[in-house]
């Protein structure tokens, strides 16, 4: 029997739009295919979603066979079976798709700092940076005052995200209206251009702060041509 929403087609292409295109399904496997595997931090990933729906899509694609569990003690694990890695082409595609077709002024009108911060963290680039504990504040004035600032803490490997100051000695310090923080992530706007225009200020350690385009990376979809116009 057909199940309520199918397309009650045999072709494979409806088949799997079933279980692939549901309600935030994408974004999940988005942040599944990132390394991703405990469910807080994907509530992280996709901040507007609901724990429920969040655990509901889980559930299915557990149920698809995309993710096994794994428990251990109190710990719960999501990774992806082959099936679900086997989904990683489509997933970055999309993304291709959308920074090349999608036009770009569109995309910048969803701002929300704690998923461009969450992204950020783990594509940070660990090498140009001090061996030691660093941590890198950044501000977005313009937001609420709960909005504005998040920190970075590399240490020992490991990158950390706060949204809460943690209390180390700030190595640098980033100003930037979010708008073009999120443009410069996404690959429309040029770091170095927007640092030498004043609208990303740097205030602290000179190395590190010479070193932001080496250590900052970009969106894993940010060489692909954006559409023009």
């Amino acid at each position: 029997m057909q199940e309520r929403g199918g397309y009650g087609q045999f072709c494979p292409v409806s088949m799997a739009a079933e279980v692939f295109c549901a309600r935030w399904t994408p974004l999940i496997m988005r942040e599944l295919l990132c390394g991703t595997t405990r469910f807080n931090d994907l509530r992280r990933g996709v901040p507007r979603m609901s724990p429920a729906l969040l655990s509901k899509r889980l559930k299915e694609l557990e149920k698809a066979g995309i993710v096994s569990v794994v428990r251990s003690g109190g710990a719960v694990e999501y990774n992806l079976t082959p099936a679900g890695e086997d989904l990683r082409g489509i997933v970055m595609g999309l993304g291709f798709w959308g920074t090349r077709w999608v036009e770009s002024q569109l995309s910048l009108r969803n701002l929300d700092p704690s998923l461009l911060m969450w992204d950020m963290r783990r594509n940070l680039i660990l090498e140009p940076l001090p061996p030691r504990r660093c941590t890198i504040q950044f501000q977005y004035p313009e937001l609420p005052t709960a909005k504005q600032n998040y920190w970075l803490v590399v240490d020992a490997g490991s990158v950390d995200l706060c949204g809460f100051d943690p209390g180390f000695e700030i190595d640098l310090l980033v100003r930037s209206p979010l708008r073009i923080m999120t443009a410069v992530w996404m690959g429309v706007a040029k770091l170095r251009h927007e640092i030498d225009a004043g609208t990303v200020a740097l205030d602290g350690d000179k190395a590190i702060a010479g070193a932001i385009q080496q250590w900052l990376g970009l969106s894993p979809f940010a060489k692909e041509p954006v559409r023009a116009g």
